[in-house]
């Protein structure tokens, strides 16, 4: 594969890798080109610094703003009452007229019960993001791992997730008895118009039909406008929940870590061109430069954040990418230390897939696949783009 193309890319996604070390063998892989254990130069090590200080969180953390809802207030234009003429056509007046006038009560009760939905799915949504907002402006400045205040707030922003899903499933059930209402509308739009080839009717019948199929052409308009926007409301919403429900995946990754992140991978991803690949059998790394190098010479690597921020960047370029993740263990010290060491690494580089699947990236497009190295000096996993 030809790097050169992204090379601003990994450059850009270097800056943060000394968070996988902190020393001077901080790994530069994709900088140098040079062996993974080799030094770190000096100089490199205050742009990791800038870098990881220069993260912005939105006004919700995650950089999305919850869909405008619909804002129609959907009122019937009311029904003119007439007066009984003694004809058989005008008997017939009379009962469209009931007819219609029940219909617009309808109307008028799923209208009052659309708005109150409405309004409770725009405070739901505003105390999800003010919820997420706070937990990404601690991470920001940094907490400990796994802060029971932030779990706290991230559990209340579940709960209002969950609200949402529940006003969508009352919207679903208001769409219905809107579209029996739209098939009572047509069919009440038919009768009237048949009324008029009706023998026997005098005048003041017909003038009263004219009134009558003018109002309930109005409510036809009416209870379509309805239906088309809870139906839109529906698909926006619903749209919109299954994105945060990833988000939140990756929002407990970064309480877990104590770590700032941002939107899930699979959402920076879809945003430009939809999911990606299959990754499928791993590909011979040979001669290949990796995308990020962790090193776990001892324990606990804090790696998270330059591995979320490396990936993010490359699926922000190129939104259909697929990875190769490589469990790297040392050739040296004799076949049982190898097997030893290649276990290991095999462990750490399961981790490594754990973390990026919570990041919100699909495993499908990680292939998986381990070797030994004799220049390695310690269990390393290597990442490569595809």
């Amino acid at each position: 594969m030809d790097f050169s193309k992204f090379r601003a890319l990994i450059v850009g996604a270097a800056f943060v890798l000394p968070a996988c070390s902190f020393s001077e063998s901080a790994l530069w892989p994709s900088l140098t080109g040079e062996d993974p254990a080799a030094d770190t130069p000096p100089q490199a090590a205050a742009p990791a610094t800038a870098a990881q200080t220069s993260t912005t969180v939105t006004d919700n953390g995650i950089g999305t703003q919850p869909p405008q809802l619909g804002t129609t207030d959907f009122r019937p234009v009311g029904v003119t009452p007439g007066q009984d003429t003694g004809t058989f056509v005008g008997r017939k007046v009379a009962e469209l007229r009931s007819e219609l006038q029940r219909l617009q009560d309808q109307v008028t009760t799923h209208n009052g019960g659309l708005q109150t939905m409405r309004a409770d799915m725009v405070a739901n949504a505003q105390n999800y993001h003010n919820l997420v907002a706070s937990v990404n402006s601690r991470l920001q400045v940094g907490t400990t791992p796994g802060n029971p205040i932030l779990v706290q707030q991230f559990n209340s922003a579940q709960t209002s997730l969950d609200n949402l899903n529940v006003g969508i499933a009352s919207m679903n059930k208001l769409a219905t008895a809107v579209a029996g209402m739209s098939t009572m509308s047509a069919y009440l739009a038919e009768s009237t118009k048949a009324a008029f080839g009706v023998s026997g009717a005098v005048d003041e019948d017909h003038r009263q039909l004219t009134i009558l199929e003018d109002e309930v052409d109005q409510t036809v308009v009416l209870i379509e406008r309805l239906l088309t926007e809870v139906t839109e409301d529906i698909r926006r919403q619903s749209n919109y929940v299954a994105s945060e429900r990833s988000n939140l995946n990756t929002l407990a990754a970064g309480i877990k870590t104590g770590e700032i992140y941002g939107a899930s991978l699979t959402n920076v991803a879809q945003s430009a061109a939809g999911p990606g690949p299959i990754a499928g059998k791993p590909m011979d790394t040979s001669g290949r430069r990796p995308l990020v190098v962790i090193r776990f010479d001892r324990d606990r690597v804090p790696y998270q954040q330059a591995l979320y921020n490396a990936v993010g960047k490359v699926l922000e370029r190129r939104p259909n990418a697929a990875f190769d993740l490589v469990a790297v263990a040392p050739a040296s010290g004799g076949p049982a230390r190898v097997a030893l060491n290649s276990t290991k690494a095999r462990r750490h580089a399961e981790d490594v897939l754990r973390s990026l699947v919570e990041m919100g990236l699909p495993p499908a497009r990680v292939a998986v696949s381990g070797k030994t190295a004799g220049t390695a000096t310690s269990n390393e996993v290597h990442l490569y783009l595809r």
